[in-house]
């Protein structure tokens, strides 16, 4: 079964137990920017995250900047978020923990 747009509401929902995540609605993405240490620990958190991004046949966009990484969740499938990103936003938010801040 193809994965389903989530509606405007179920979405915000979702974001509201997502507290480091906004809707980023020029690319109907679910949006967080985490400031690492340095750039040994953003590549590390970015390794992890691919680990569990290709476990879940699931993948950020994403963009990295020495202690900077920036991650977009979209389905392109569904043209927009779906219940695919929120899980993967979980995951990142657990790889991620306390050793980042977060916007």
């Amino acid at each position: 079964m193809p994965p389903v747009r989530l509606t405007d509401a179920a979405r915000d929902a979702a974001l509201n137990a997502l507290p480091d995540w906004v809707h980023d609605a020029q690319r109907d993405a679910l949006y967080r920017s985490v400031l690492f240490a340095d750039f040994a620990e953003a590549l590390g958190a970015m390794v992890r995250i691919g680990v569990a991004a290709d476990k879940a046949d699931h993948h950020p966009e994403w963009s990295n900047v020495y202690n900077r990484l920036d991650i977009w969740l979209t389905t392109h499938d569904a043209d927009g978020v779906s219940e695919r990103d929120v899980a993967l936003a979980t995951v990142i938010d657990r790889i991620v923990g306390a050793t980042a801040g977060g916007t």
